[in-house]
């Protein structure tokens, strides 16, 4: 993809195979998958496994995560960014999403909040998506506060293999 968006601190670019290593220090990281099934990665392999798989979607789709980098350093510090869901969340399917998962050596900066102001902001004027959807394990306080801070809204929890989970949604205000 040609799109690379830049906030004040980031530069927000298409996941690439080279970056593999970087992605794979902060999956591999216990810390970063508490709030996803505790299944940290444990081999490369899977690294490029996802790449490929988000490469796919740019073409499918148009749209996907993208590599989060600090501009001051060129530093691959995690993903943020947009995906449509086709498969069934929380009995919905055919929706966008906002996600963001960060390396932890760079939590608690702010960047996951301004990574996804920029994609939020993409979405709704640019790709004009009606509204954007997000979800939160229950007990993933910083996700949570980032989700609510961007200005997506508490609307249910759910369940998901016996684990709750908080589901966010905002309404396009341009449309």
């Amino acid at each position: 993809m040609d799109l690379v968006l830049e906030t004040e601190r980031l530069i927000l670019r298409e996941m690439l195979p080279s970056d593999a290593p970087d992605l794979f220090e902060m999956d591999c990281n216990p810390n970063v998958h508490k709030y996803l099934w505790n299944k940290p990665l444990t081999s490369i392999d899977e690294v490029y496994q996802y790449i490929e798989m988000v490469r796919n979607q740019y073409l499918t789709n148009n749209i996907g995560r993208f590599v989060v980098v600090l501009k001051e350093s060129n530093t691959l510090i995690g993903w943020a960014g947009l995906k449509y869901n086709t498969e069934e969340v929380n009995n919905k399917n055919h929706f966008y999403d906002i996600g963001y998962r960060l390396n932890e050596k760079f939590w608690g900066k702010g960047y996951a909040t301004e990574a996804s102001f920029a994609w939020l902001d993409y979405g709704f004027k640019t790709m004009k998506i009606e509204t954007m959807m997000a979800a939160a394990h229950t007990d993933n306080k910083a996700s949570n506060i980032i989700l609510q801070k961007i200005g997506l809204q508490l609307t249910e929890q759910y369940l998901e293999d016996a684990i709750s989970w908080n589901w966010y949604e905002l309404k396009n205000p341009n449309i």
